[in-house]
């Protein structure tokens, strides 16, 4: 991928959440099922490692397959796994939004368990103090509250990154810039949407998990759709190796 990137114009609160989520069921309607079992397996394979390290292939292929059925091309199962091809950089995107959320919440569950061991250890007879133990968890509610608002924060301002690497051809670090630039530029409409999404998801959860995979579908397009309204569809770049040298006569 390129280092730099060229300057790419955004628009501000052009996000319009109910009509992503409208234009995204149109978008994958005719081909519903076909992307459940795309989304199901992008996320299940995106799982088995660690941080995320296979997720974020699986979410440019995803895109991917958005994006070409929004120009009218034909797509299969098989683009899913052509997020490999942007692998470098989708890692490099994914460790970006991954680390930091590890290194705040990893050092939080940790400073709960020493706390509430040493409260307890250091009360007479080893019997709690409910006023104590009132305020310690109370402090801690507070603090969990402003982790959350931090990590909706950082899981807005990430939204368009792989759009970005899949249909820009940036680098992960340039993507990663530019979806904080653009999504601060339409936060709360942003934010209104992946609530919406958060909330379909919350009730197809509910029915034995099931249905959170008959909903993620609807979910990833209306995201796609909110890309368009705010950066535009790209021209179509196929992913090809660069051709070979050529070597003039001497």
């Amino acid at each position: 991928m390129n280092g730099a990137s060229p300057a790419i114009d955004f628009r501000r609160n052009a996000v319009e959440p109910r009509e992503c989520l409208r234009a995204g069921w149109n978008l994958i309607k005719s081909q519903y099922w076909l992307f459940v079992g795309m989304t199901a397996v992008g996320v299940i394979v995106g799982s088995i490692v660690p941080l995320g390290i296979l997720m974020g292939p699986m979410m440019c292929g995803l895109y991917l397959a958005l994006f070409q059925t929004r120009r009218g091309q034909p797509i299969e199962f098989g683009v899913l796994f052509k997020g490999f091809d942007y692998f470098g950089d989708s890692v490099i995107a994914t460790l970006i939004h991954m680390i930091p959320i590890v290194v705040i919440f990893v050092p939080s569950y940790i400073l709960f368990y020493v706390g509430f061991f040493v409260m307890l250890t250091q009360q007479p007879g080893g019997e709690p103090d409910p006023g104590a133990m009132m305020g310690f968890f109370g402090v801690f509610a507070v603090f969990w509250l402003c982790l959350i608002v931090v990590l909706i924060v950082v899981s807005v301002v990430f939204t368009f990154a792989y759009p970005l690497i899949v249909d820009r051809r940036l680098s992960g670090i340039e993507a990663v810039k530019l979806s904080v630039k653009a999504a601060l530029g339409n936060f709360w409409r942003l934010l209104g949407l992946l609530m919406m999404t958060g909330l379909m998801s919350f009730v197809g959860a509910i029915f034995c998990y099931v249905g959170a995979f008959l909903v993620m579908p609807i979910s990833f397009a209306a995201i796609a759709t909110a890309y368009e309204q705010v950066f535009g569809l790209g021209e179509f770049q196929p992913n090809l190796p660069p051709p070979p040298p050529t070597f003039a006569d001497v």
